[in-house]
Formats: structure tokens, sequence, C-alpha cells
């Protein structure tokens, strides 16, 4: 593979390794990495410090290797350098710088932003619409609604683009902000008391008119911390500047806060984003291709809104697996290239409970037959897709048992099921129209 492929194999990479990692991991230890060149099987991957080599050496190796290898389908080593200088020629020992406290990631200043995360490429649904409109109408007017805002989801959902939003917004208007993590907030604040600078970190926190603060379930512990925040959020506050927090839970269910603190978090509102539906999650998968420069037809949209249930991260990672094996194939994104990328999701059971059933009434409704005619005996075409597809979801989804799958099946012997299961795992990665009866009919069971 020529050196002009490396940046390919290593896109796949990290599209496979953003739907294995957490957001935090990646966006503070991959995402910023750069493939540098790939040949005798050896790929070398530029960071920005030998803390990060150091970090990723020990934490992530085996897992970014055995990724590597199931992208490229052979053996391949992966090597850590820093910057995108040209990889050293001979096998000489590397110096890395050591580590303070290897456990403790470095995480980016203060006040950097991401880009993409603006209101404009924020995909509203009904399952955000409130978090959102709430963050415009801060964005706009500070301190005047809403304060403070508390936006609580599950990961991956869009807490920390709104967050983004917002400092885009106070940005463009002129407008002082303070964005940070809650661990970067409790991490300056040590340091403040050991440097003697506590005036300082004083200042940065309670002058911006909008501070932003990420992950505020993390103040969980933290007993000091806990009290120069009660202080830093009365005096903004008091003093009509936004404060704006996001946690992964309502500040009611933040049991290990102190009361006064969860009191506060919910003066204003509190926003709740909920895992998006179907419509929404094909709308972000467009809007993503688009971001991407990536064409994709309704169809190919459409399987990966179905097959990805959980997060909009999952989403664009999955999108950058499309994109990476699209360009290491050399042609263009087709239902079945979408399927190979995908291949471990579509196979992935689904998130949730599944009535056995619902799955039976389901699979007999979306095939316009009888649950009679599954458990029944007739072996028409149709109806024995039919059958084989609910044998399938029962096992894969539901998790039953061969056995309980034939006796509720029409009491079929368990060597049957295993052949109808076994039949539409080889056919699903050759069959679109079969991932999309697949994929059609377990949204409905968990609607």
């Amino acid at each position: 593979m020529t050196e002009l492929h490396a940046a390919e194999v290593w896109r796949a990479v990290l599209g496979d390794l953003q739907l294995q990692v957490t957001r935090p991991v990646y966006e503070t230890w991959l995402r910023d990495t750069e493939a540098v060149s790939f040949s005798d099987d050896l790929l070398y991957v530029g960071v920005s410090t030998p803390f990060a080599i150091e970090w990723l050496e020990r934490r992530m190796y085996q897992t970014v290797v055995a990724t590597a290898r199931r992208v490229v389908g052979h053996t391949v080593d992966v090597r850590f350098q820093v910057g995108p200088q040209p990889a050293p020629t001979g096998e000489g020992p590397r110096q890395v710088a050591p580590a303070a406290h290897p456990d403790v990631p470095p995480r980016p200043a203060p006040g950097i932003l991401n880009s993409h995360y603006t209101f404009s490429q924020f995909v509203v649904g009904t399952s955000n619409r409130l978090p959102d409109s709430a963050a415009r109408a801060v964005a706009e007017a500070p301190g005047r609604t809403y304060n403070p805002l508390f936006i609580h989801s599950g990961v991956g959902l869009g807490k920390t683009h709104l967050l983004h939003a917002i400092a885009h917004t106070c940005v463009s208007r002129g407008l002082s902000f303070r964005y940070a993590t809650t661990e970067q907030f409790t991490n300056e604040f040590i340091g403040s008391i050991k440097n003697r600078t506590t005036e300082e970190f004083r200042h940065k926190y309670r002058d911006p008119q909008v501070l932003l603060i990420d992950d505020i379930q993390f103040l969980n512990g933290k007993e000091q911390t806990q009290e120069v925040f009660f202080h830093t959020f009365n005096e903004l506050h008091d003093s009509n500047r936004q404060v704006v927090l996001t946690s992964d839970r309502p500040p009611g269910a933040l049991s290990s806060l102190e009361d006064r603190l969860r009191s506060r978090f919910a003066w204003g509102l509190v926003a709740g984003i909920q895992p998006p539906d179907l419509e929404t999650r094909t709308a972000i998968v467009r809007k993503k291709a688009e971001q991407m420069h990536l064409s994709l037809d309704e169809d190919i949209m459409e399987l990966v809104a179905k097959v990805v249930r959980r997060n909009v991260r999952e989403l664009e990672g999955s999108l950058n697996r499309i994109l990476a094996l699209s360009r290491l194939l050399g042609g263009p994104v087709t239902t079945s290239l979408a399927s190979q990328a995908l291949a471990d999701l579509l196979y992935k059971p689904t998130p949730g409970t599944m009535d056995p059933d619902a799955v039976i009434e389901e699979v007999a409704r979306y095939y316009r037959v009888t649950p009679q005619d599954l458990s029944g005996s007739t072996r028409r075409k149709h109806i024995s897709r039919a059958r084989h597809i609910a044998m399938y979801i029962l096992r894969r989804d539901v998790g039953m048992k061969d056995t309980d799958i034939g006796r509720i099946m029409g009491n079929r012997a368990h060597s049957t099921v295993i052949a109808a299961v076994a039949k539409i795992e080889s056919a699903i990665l050759k069959d679109p129209q079969l991932q999309k009866d697949l994929l059609a009919v377990k949204e409905a069971v968990l609607r």
C-alpha cells in the first residue's frame, strides 16, 4: 500500500475506534492524530506530545493494533511519534519524555471550540427541541432567561455541542465567556492553591458574561471544589451573568452533590435530551455526510440511521467507517459497501427490551401474514422468510434459547431454528432488502 493511502487507513481506524471508546478518550487522545506513513506493514501515526505517546502505548496500544489489523485485513503494527514529520528509517530506541502523572490525561485549553459545534449544525428533532431553544435563548440574551440552564442527557446526544454553540454565538456577539469541563475547573482550582494564584482563578471564572461548564456530575466527592463552585455560581447569578451546565443526570439525581448546589442547579430551566428517533437520526446522518462531502443515497442514509440507534457520536463514527472503506477500495459508496463497513453493527443486538410476542406480531404485520402463519406448517416462500426473520430476531435481539424459540414457533426442533438463523446470517450482508426488513421490524418493536 502506498504512503498516499496511510491517511485512509488511519481514518478507517479512527472511525472504528470512535465507536469503541468514550467521547473524552477519543477527543483527548485520538481525534487530532494523523497518519504519517504506511509501508512494510508498519503504520506510523503522529501525535502532539511525548506524553500522548506514553498514554496511548500504555492504555490503547492493543486496541489500536487490533482495530488496524481488522481494517487492513492482515497483520500490521502501529508506531506513534511526535508530529507529522517523516517516520524514522531505523528501529533504534525512541526516547519518551517521562510523564509526571500518566493516569491524568491533559485537557484542551478552556475556550478551544469545535468549529462544527454550532447551532446551524445542530439537528433539531422532537428529542432535543427544548434544550436547543433554551440554548439559543441564553446565547442571545445571557442572564435574562433560564439562569442557570441545566442540560442533561446520556453520552453522545449533543450536550457539549450546545455548549460550544452558545460559545460560538458569544464570540460572534463580542461577549466574554469561559468554557471548561468540570475536570478542568477542578484542576485549575487545585493549581491555584498550589501556586498561590487563587485571585487569578477567581477572576477567570467570575468575570465572564457567560460560564459554560461541561459534565458537572464530576464534582462528586470534591468537597472543596463544590464549595468554590457554590460561591462562583452565586456571584455570577447575583450579577445576572449566565451559567450553563451539562450533566449525565438531572439535578435531583445528583445525590452525591451538596443539597444547596442541586437546589441552585434547578433554579432556572432543566432540559433533557432524549435519544433521537429514526427521522432525527436520518437528518443527522444527512448533515454529517454533507460536512464530510460524502454523497449518499437515501437508502444508505436510512440504513445507517436504523443500524445506529444510541447516539450522534456513533452515527459520525459509522460514516467515517463507510468513507474510509470507500476510499480504501477505490469505489463508490454503495449499499453493499455500507453494509460491509457496518457489519458488526448489523449483527449487534439492538439495545432495549423486546417482548417475544411483540416480535412475532410485528413480523407478521410487516409481511402481511398472521402469527398463526408463522407458527404453522406452510412453506410458502414469503411466509418461510418471515418465519426465519422472526427466529433470527428472537435469537439475536431477544436472546432466547433455540429450544424456546422452537416451542413458540409451532413446536419446531431446535435444529430447525439453528438452520433458520444461519440462513439469515449468511444473507444479511448480501441482501439490502433483508437488511431493511430486519431494521424496520426492530424499529417498530422498540417504538
